[in-house]
């Protein structure tokens, strides 16, 4: 997935430390959170491609258990190769999540393309489907519901937290 308008709402904030460096923070949807657990619980293997580098996104993929982080890369289709190389996979097995015009060539290359709520148009037209929920509120939950329903992995993750289907 992309990180800034998909992990998160898109902005941006800088505060100055102890010495005056600014430093970024960005916030995270905690119930995407645990749906990204839910996916390592799974054996689905999840990570982000950023045309920018942070070291929030460092401590959330950390944090979530992601097995792939590549920043400062606008150009994604190498690194998409390289991701689907290492995990052995087809790009029918792989699923995007994208919000920008940077994400719509990971799209061609992937079996299921998800757009965020919040994406630019040209995204929603090229995406499989478009999530209900915006970037950073909800649609990296929505997601991995929809993969993990799809799987019917969902009765069990219900089963986890004792709630009958």
């Amino acid at each position: 997935m992309d990180v800034d308008g998909v992990l998160t709402d898109g902005r941006i904030y800088f505060f100055p430390d102890a010495s005056g460096n600014m430093v970024e923070s960005k916030t995270f949807d905690s119930q995407d959170g645990i749906a990204l657990r839910w996916c390592q619980w799974k054996g689905i293997r999840t990570g982000v491609i950023s045309g920018r580098d942070s070291a929030a996104t460092v401590a959330r993929a950390k944090q979530v258990d992601m097995t792939y982080v590549f920043q400062g890369h606008i150009e994604k289709i190498p690194i998409v190769e390289q991701i689907r190389q290492d995990a052995g996979v087809t790009a029918e097995e792989i699923a995007y999540v994208g919000d920008d015009l940077t994400d719509i060539v990971v799209f061609h290359r992937a079996g299921l393309a998800i757009a965020v709520a919040n994406a630019r148009e040209e995204v929603k037209q090229s995406a499989h489907y478009v999530t209900r929920a915006p970037g950073g509120s909800g649609a990296i939950r929505e997601t991995v519901e929809l993969i993990l329903k799809a799987r019917g992995d969902w009765p069990s993750i219900l089963a986890h937290y004792e709630i009958n289907p």
